[in-house]
């Protein structure tokens, strides 16, 4: 059973308002339509997750209510510990998931984007994929047959795009 990861960043967030805190800032008007943009590609290419990890921040919220707009019966899980996490708690918390064989985790920079790069076995050949952009999204196969086994240099990038691809 191959494991299948889509990794993703956070579309873009607003700064309009001062008085925010980090954690509570929305998305900006871009960002909604990057959001969309991304979901209605990963429905095109059959990229549908069983399962979805998430921060709590309000702009992971609201992209991935934007993003699985065409897959709308999986639910996601929100997670405290993924708000600015690091590539290892982000790897922690995807070693400890069950059931699922296509998994989304969608999260922050820079954790998202080392994450990406710790895992992949070679980099695309994107020119964003090192700046990893808001809303940049890695999709990796994986050939362990469980989550806990999963490391660095072991998946098999088959696709990456940022919005600016797509709209």
């Amino acid at each position: 059973m191959t494991l299948r990861l889509i990794l993703m960043r956070h579309a873009k967030s607003g700064w309009d308002d001062p008085t925010l805190e980090d954690h509570d800032r929305p998305l900006n008007d871009r960002g909604r339509r990057s959001a969309t943009a991304i979901g209605n590609w990963l429905v095109a290419n059959q990229y549908l997750p069983d399962a979805a990890i998430s921060s709590t921040s309000q702009r992971t919220r609201e992209t991935w209510e934007l993003v699985r707009q065409g897959f709308s019966q999986t639910q996601a899980e929100f997670s405290k510990a993924l708000y600015l996490a690091s590539p290892d708690v982000m790897l922690g918390i995807i070693r400890k998931v069950s059931g699922a064989k296509t998994l989304l985790l969608l999260g922050h920079n820079p954790g998202t984007g080392y994450l990406a790069a710790d895992l992949a076995n070679a980099n695309p050949d994107h020119p964003q994929f090192q700046r990893y952009p808001t809303a940049a999204t890695t999709v990796f196969e994986f050939g362990q047959t469980s989550w806990s086994d999963i490391g660095p240099a072991q998946g098999r990038i088959i696709n990456f795009v940022v919005p600016r691809d797509l709209i």
